[in-house]
């Protein structure tokens, strides 16, 4: 039997909102980033996408206990999809890898552009900080689709249940990179 891992690119990226052990870098050949607009949530949903030629970086990690039940009510919102045809690591033993993915059918879409919070994408870049440095923040913009919903900015109350406090410097990135992108913010 080989040890189930998943394969984390967004929250989970940040390892001060988890305590999932063995975790290493690893890539994601043939999907990409999505900010999904769903009636499910008050916010667009993180989620990855099948799409050729892109390659996205994250996390790999051990599913705690070999049991997939706690993940799983993590990530509810979302369906475990196998990747292991499509993702490289230098994990040692064999390992059976997944990621969570909603697919655009799993929710009904929203007809309003909900926002982003500020709060949820800041844990993400300072995960990819932490992890990829300057070029793995940047190459989360770039590989992320869905820019054009709004940013709430909730760093002052954050709505976001794991967020996690920014150094000057990485607010500084973060903001960089959304005027960047050409990214709009709530009134």
């Amino acid at each position: 039997m080989t040890a189930p891992y998943f394969f984390g690119y967004g929250s989970l990226v940040n390892r001060r909102t988890h305590d999932y052990g063995d975790i290493q870098p690893a890539t994601l050949t043939g999907w990409r980033r999505v900010w999904r607009q769903t009636t499910y949530a008050p916010r667009p949903i993180l989620t990855v996408e099948p799409c050729e030629n892109v390659t996205i970086t994250g996390l790999i990690a051990h599913v705690p206990n070999d049991d997939w039940a706690e993940l799983d009510q993590r990530e509810h919102a979302y369906d475990r999809v196998p990747v292991n045809h499509a993702i490289r690591h230098d994990l040692s033993n064999p390992a059976d890898i997944a990621t969570y993915t909603v697919p655009i059918d799993k929710h009904p879409a929203s007809e309003e552009l909900k926002p982003i919070y500020l709060s949820y994408l800041d844990v993400v870049v300072q995960g990819y900080l932490m992890e990829f440095g300057i070029e793995g923040v940047r190459a989360f913009f770039n590989t992320t689709i869905g820019w054009e919903a709004p940013i709430k900015n909730d760093r002052n109350d954050p709505i976001y249940p794991r967020h996690q406090i920014l150094t000057p410097e990485e607010t500084r990135l973060v903001d960089a990179e959304l005027s960047r992108i050409d990214c709009r913010y709530l009134p």
